[in-house]
């Protein structure tokens, strides 16, 4: 009896519930304070299942499945949601969870990567902006977001006025740069008039957002004024 009594002790003490492992070694907090690479197969898969048994801890429960797996996410994604539930602790929830992740990692490897438009010209920049600004009888201000390798990240509005301006603010402006890591900014704004030539608004707008770009490290490489029949590149004409 005092033998059984010592195993379940040993048992109790090598497998702790997660949540009295030391912070800094639970999966989930791992993965908020150290990033997701850092996590091996186990915990990740452990963060799906959520909880153990009395006697395994989740992570424990993940090695053994891993285990029967011969350790090869590839070998795991073969297993069904029965096969899952055949360990003890994992119950159609849990069992679907995993098949679940690893089917949408199985479509993620079979996708090809979106190739992204790349501006090398104001044309490029002018032909982009023409789904949105075409025919528009109002004003809008865009920007469209690069990365190092004048690729387009994303293009957004930022402003939309009447018929004969509209007010830009360059926090808008620059706020979903930084959080999109954009490296440089095309300006974009419409002429319904369509006059190309650059009002001393737009002369004063384009200086501003320069030099709060420069300060947050965020190179403005041109400004568009788009019409439906053309437009003025500051760029191509020594503004900027």
């Amino acid at each position: 009896m005092l033998k059984i009594e010592i195993y379940l002790a040993i048992m109790s003490e090598n497998h702790l519930k997660i949540l009295q492992w030391a912070e800094e070694d639970r999966p989930r907090e791992k993965l908020v304070h150290k990033g997701k690479a850092v996590l091996s197969d186990a915990e990740l898969i452990a963060i799906l299942i959520g909880s153990g048994t009395v006697s395994l801890s989740a992570v424990d429960l993940a090695k053994m499945i891993l285990k029967e797996a011969y350790n090869d996410l590839n070998e795991l994604a073969k297993l069904s949601i029965k096969d899952l539930e055949k360990f003890k602790g994992i119950g159609e929830a849990k069992a679907i969870s995993i098949v679940a992740a690893l089917e949408l990692g199985r479509r993620r490897k079979s996708t090809e990567s979106v190739k992204r438009d790349k501006i090398v010209s104001s044309n490029d920049a002018y032909e982009l902006m023409k789904a949105n600004l075409l025919d528009i009888p109002h004003e809008e201000f865009w920007i469209i977001m690069l990365n190092r390798a004048n690729q387009v990240i994303k293009k957004i509005a930022v402003s939309k006025g009447g018929l004969h301006g509209t007010v830009v603010d360059p926090r808008l402006v620059l706020k979903p740069a930084i959080e999109h890591l954009a490296t440089s900014l095309i300006l974009v704004h419409n002429h319904p008039s369509n006059s190309l030539k650059p009002s001393q608004a737009d002369l004063d707008i384009t200086k501003k957002l320069v030099s709060a770009g420069q300060i947050m490290d965020i190179n403005i490489i041109d400004h568009i004024i788009f019409t439906d029949e053309g437009y003025y590149s500051f760029a191509d004409e020594g503004e900027i």
